[in-house]
């Protein structure tokens, strides 16, 4: 859930209602402020369409001297525990660690997650009466290793591993018909290689730069999985400065899945990233496409509005795209934290066809 993920940074509500000089900031907890690291306990609030009202409690270090030549990124570690309006639960710790002054970089993602949810079926074109509630316990773990090729070429291989329970479904509906792979449960273990040109000015809110990145996953029994199927991923991301104040951003996203695949590691259309207005998981299949743009006017150095619009779909296969297309309209605001940093806290609202809608409040832009 990177966007859906966690809204980690959302420390500042004090601060802007009672503290208005320029720079203020509340931070809850500095538990150790030194020359080597820096740890800080923060508040965890957030809300999408697929949690409902989510919060929690988080905590950030910084290894203050593990950075690297090429930017201004610090090697870092996050870790959060987050309850939900809708009865979920989600443990989560995120180490990314530069080696070598940047040269090399290790990124892992560690999640345990209770996880009440909605499944209309699979297919571009499931009806919204056909949808049910399930209960899925699940353990998900990501490492990735990454060479620099300076300037801007990264290269490298991933493992993945993942064990999904579901517990609990509706009697008689889909999930219970014992046809969807995964439907009682699933285990994912796959290795990787990406590959990725990243010469964006900013990561949490880019104004001019390309992001390109490649990747090809083999889960295989082999390794432990339930099911044997490759997962390919190809992320086209351009920025362009309009004028001084504004910027229009582009994303070209799709998943290509061959194989025996659990619904679990399927392409799932929604979600506060690629496809806002629709819930995450609103639409299941092998293969996915999104096509997005957004612009953003920067009307005060903390303030920026945007508005965004997208296509896509998901499909068995490749040749039945064009089919039905889930366009989506819509806009938002963002606020950055403060003046000298690049964090954002994001309020989205987007519109689907269909009724589907959906409010998101998050850190960063959504791509």
């Amino acid at each position: 859930m990177k966007s859906i993920y966690l809204l980690y940074l959302f420390l500042i509500t004090p601060a802007l209602f009672a503290q208005q000089q320029e720079g203020a900031v509340y931070q809850s907890d500095t538990l150790r402020d030194g020359k080597k690291l820096k740890i800080i306990a923060l508040p965890v609030l957030f809300s999408t369409p697929e949690t409902g009202f989510g919060f929690g409690a988080g905590a950030q270090l910084f290894l203050l001297r593990k950075t690297n030549i090429y930017n201004a990124r610090l090697s870092n570690m996050f870790v959060s525990a987050i309850t939900t309006s809708k009865k979920q639960f989600m443990f989560e710790a995120k180490p990314q660690i530069y080696l070598e002054r940047g040269n090399y970089f290790l990124d892992t993602d560690l999640k345990f997650r209770i996880f009440p949810n909605s499944f209309w079926g699979i297919g571009n074109n499931s009806l919204e009466e056909d949808k049910e509630a399930y209960d899925m316990t699940s353990f998900e773990l990501k490492a990735r290793f990454l060479k620099r090729l300076p300037p801007s070429l990264n290269f490298g291989f991933e493992y993945v591993f993942e064990h999904h329970n579901v517990t609990d479904v509706e009697e008689g509906g889909i999930l219970d018909s014992g046809t969807v792979l995964g439907a009682d449960e699933a285990t994912v273990s796959g290795l990787g290689v990406v590959f990725n040109l990243d010469s964006r000015d900013i990561v949490e809110a880019p104004s001019s730069g390309h992001f390109m990145q490649l990747s090809a996953r083999f889960s295989s029994e082999i390794l432990g999985a339930s099911y044997s199927f490759n997962k390919f991923i190809v992320d086209l991301r351009t920025y362009l400065a309009i004028g001084t104040k504004g910027v229009l951003a582009f994303q070209a996203y799709s998943e290509s899945t061959y194989g025996e695949i659990p619904f679990q590691a399927m392409s799932w259309f929604g979600g506060g990233e690629r496809a806002r207005g629709y819930f995450r998981g609103r639409f299941i299949d092998n293969h996915q496409y999104v096509l997005q743009g957004e612009y953003r006017y920067k009307f005060h150095p903390r303030w920026t509005l945007a508005g965004f619009a997208l296509v896509g779909e998901v499909a068995e296969l490749p040749g039945e795209f064009l089919d039905d297309f889930n366009p989506s309209v819509g806009g938002g605001i963002r606020f950055k934290l403060l003046k000298d940093q690049n964090t954002i806290l994001r309020l989205d609202i987007g519109a689907g066809k269909d009724d589907n809608s959906g409010f998101y409040f998050g850190v960063n832009e959504a791509f």
